[in-house]
């Protein structure tokens, strides 16, 4: 009992008043979508913000989505490449894409093969600060073939080619529109990233930053002659939290859909009992996890959190049995079932989809708080000063903790003080705007990849089922610090040669089943080193107003991904 006040307590604490909203439009044709973390830009290449790379998505396009169920599905594309259909060569150096031939952008230029060699060049300019250079990774040229083809050429084999211009993370831009926004210039062009023209079904009418983005339709469209899209227009309203954007489309009807609802489970039950919408959850590898810094955070340090080859440990938290203890002492399950109810399940992994490609080596993974103390016991790692708190090398165990401000992730945090403190780590909590912790300004202390703190917490996941792109952030290399603008995607500073030997295997294996085993073994690497602690196997949760049809939430794509597809149920 004293464990659910406590949450509830901290679940009021969290919870904010998101504001008042338009009534929901009385003409049919209008859509209301409320995103409680407001779009910043509209470029996805300058963002690596959900809120924003979904807010372009509904502009831009890309030759092919993954659908709800992992597979690939063409959308500018007329077909996906195949080695049967010699669309991919023998020896994996080259994909070909056949694009639609009928398509223009919104403001009715046609899309050549030019936009798609300039969205590859203004990407990997290394001036340009792009965001999402890992879809463009290893390729070698982009040619123009014929009138609607291009080809990519890799400079080495590479048996998974569906990146570049795959998922609404990768979508082509106009090379008409941003030809003044290469290298240093692009973050300067307001224009062009509050207001891309796109060959997606809606264009931008009106953009505030950090507040609406209004959509009309595009009526150069390619699918208009099939009445797609169905909404004239589109309302997408940033602000508030997760629990008022529920009630808005739950409970007062102000809203059509409400994105990322991490509410106690109770609450959106309530919610959702009202009868006016429904819960929708997708799948795909998002995973909410505890990451331990592998270096030094001391404030005095002129290196603070700078992996330095190793040569700038954390005090404590590199020893396995500390990390080994800290994971055991979790309950997963109560915070799994309590804090997400159906949109989260226990991890014990950190690839926990597609199903093939799940180790089980971990599983199951439940708390054993007796067996964690244990295992400090055993290694010397005890209260030797009798003030409930563990010490190693004479330094005691106490960490900072951070993460995001939002309501299920404080309470997360209240659980796993008690548990960790009970084990006898002394732990102090900390949260952080979201807009701050997921930025990238490199003057920030409080960003998720500066990580001056012991631990923190938040999720990411692949951004298809094939797992290169999720696995590439625990390399060596790839760790944040001064030298690459504290952008490096191995944020808890992990480093492992094997693990680094394993993924250069995995890059070169041909065949989705071969490719799955390498990812089992290179998961049970990362969970043997310790560096992270898998939480919660997060769904996506959303809620969407009955009179809404035609959503399907995907889990490997963007939410918005099928938006030509929604429509009013009459």
């Amino acid at each position: 009992m004293r464990l659910k006040i406590m949450l509830l307590a901290v679940m009021m604490m969290a919870s904010s008043v998101f504001g008042t909203f338009a009534t929901i439009a009385q003409d049919a044709k209008e859509v209301t979508i409320l995103y409680w973390q407001a779009a910043s830009i509209l470029n996805p290449y300058l963002s690596g913000g959900t809120k924003d790379t979904d807010a372009a998505a509904i502009i831009l396009e890309p030759l092919a989505n993954y659908g709800p169920d992992g597979s690939l599905i063409p959308v500018l594309a007329v077909d996906i490449p195949t080695l049967e259909n010699g669309g991919i060569s023998e020896d994996f150096t080259s994909i070909t894409w056949t694009f639609k031939n009928d398509v223009v952008w919104s403001d009715g230029s046609p899309l050549t093969a030019e936009d798609f060699i300039f969205t590859w060049e203004y990407c990997t300019d290394p001036a340009g600060g792009c965001a999402q250079t890992q879809y463009f990774e290893g390729i070698e040229s982009i040619e123009a073939v014929g009138d609607n083809q291009i080809t990519i050429t890799f400079d080495s084999p590479k048996p998974y080619p569906y990146n570049a211009f795959v998922t609404s993370l990768a979508p082509v831009i106009s090379s008409v529109q941003f030809a003044d926004c290469m290298g240093e210039a692009a973050a300067a062009c307001t224009e062009q990233n509050f207001g891309p023209i796109g060959t997606g079904p809606f264009m931008v009418e009106e953009f505030r930053a950090n507040d609406v983005v209004t959509y009309v339709r595009n009526e150069n469209y390619r699918g208009v002659s099939e009445g797609k899209p169905y909404f004239d227009r589109i309302v997408l309203k940033g602000g508030g939290d997760a629990e008022s954007a529920a009630r808005a489309v739950l409970e007062t009807q102000e809203a059509d859909y409400a994105w990322n609802l991490q509410i106690a489970p109770e609450v959106l039950n309530q919610m959702e009992a009202q009868g006016n919408g429904e819960l929708v959850v997708a799948f795909g590898s998002s995973l909410e996890r505890i990451m331990l810094n592998q270096t030094d955070v001391s404030p005095d340090n002129e290196n603070r959190s700078v992996y330095m080859d190793g040569e700038n440990p954390h005090p404590f938290l590199t020893v396995p049995e500390i990390s080994d203890a800290m994971s055991l002492a979790i309950d997963r399950t109560i915070i799994a079932e309590q804090l997400y109810g159906p949109a989260g399940k226990p991890a014990c992994n950190v690839v926990n989809g597609p199903p093939i490609a799940v180790s089980e080596t971990f599983i199951p993974c439940e708390q054993d708080m007796e067996g964690a103390k244990a295992i400090l016991d055993e290694a010397g790692i005890v209260d030797s000063d009798g003030d409930g708190i563990r010490e190693y090398n004479g330094i005691p165990l106490v960490v900072t903790y951070q993460t995001s401000t939002n309501a299920v992730r404080q309470s997360t945090q209240v659980l796993v003080k008690q548990w960790w403190e009970e084990l006898g780590i002394e732990t102090e909590l900390r949260n952080i705007d979201a807009a701050v912790f997921f930025g990238s300004d490199p003057a920030s202390p409080d960003t998720y990849q500066k990580f001056y703190t012991d631990v923190q917490m938040f999720t990411s996941g692949s951004s298809s089922p094939d797992m290169e792109s999720f696995l590439v952030r625990w390399l060596c290399e790839n760790a944040p610090g001064p030298d690459n603008g504290w952008l490096g995607r191995n944020v808890p500073r992990a480093c492992n040669s094997e693990y680094d030997a394993l993924f250069a295997e995995y890059i070169g294996t041909i065949g989705v089943e071969a490719r799955a085993e390498l990812v089992k073994q290179l998961n049970d690497i990362l969970i043997e080193d310790g560096t992270l602690i898998p939480l919660v196997f997060r769904g996506l949760p959303a809620a969407k107003a009955n009179s809404l049809g035609g959503v399907d939430i995907n889990g490997w794509d963007s939410e918005m991904w099928n938006i030509e597809d929604w429509y009013r149920i009459e």
